[in-house]
């Protein structure tokens, strides 16, 4: 278990992490792989932005950087390598690193999918379980990712002025 890592935060990873696996596998099941498809997701995706429930398109990066904010941070005082290029490249991290990373979003990708699976039923009346993988991710990922690093670059700057005025 990565330190700081809960028993609950690990069955919470386990958990989302099935559930995304699931509703790839249903999506796919129930609406197949096609043209028309590729394009009602798209559709979908941007009628999103102008419809009912937008606060979500804050809300969302907004716990994404919540997350980001206290792991940024710990990286920085702890003088881990840059999150995202040690989870991409360096090989012997990256399980550990990525699982973390994992382990912390885990909460916010179930927000995620849970906020447009509310919205699919309510507009829509029928649920794109792949669409809500992806907005999870579009809002809530990548931005987690972003955010992470740039908090971490910050922070790390920040010790290192504070270190050299006490000094």
């Amino acid at each position: 278990m990565a330190a700081g890592t809960t028993g609950f935060q690990q069955m919470l990873s386990w958990f989302v992490a099935a559930l995304c696996a699931a509703l790839l596998i249903v999506g796919v099941a129930w609406y197949g792989l096609s043209l028309d498809v590729h394009e009602r997701f798209w559709a979908d995706i941007k009628d999103r932005v102008h419809g009912p429930m937008t606060f979500r398109f804050a809300l969302q990066p907004t716990m994404a950087f919540l997350a980001a904010l206290h792991d940024g941070i710990r990286d920085a005082r702890e003088g881990h390598k840059s999150f995202f290029w040690t989870a991409w490249w360096d090989r012997e991290a990256q399980p550990g690193r990525l699982r973390e990373g994992f382990n912390s979003i885990a909460r916010v990708i179930l927000l995620g999918i849970s906020m447009d699976a509310i919205y699919q039923f309510k507009v829509l009346d029928h649920f794109y379980p792949v669409e809500a993988l992806m907005m999870a991710i579009l809002l809530a990922v990548i931005p987690y990712f972003i955010f992470r690093w740039v908090v971490e670059i910050v922070a790390r700057s920040w010790f290192a002025r504070e270190g050299r005025r006490t000094r």
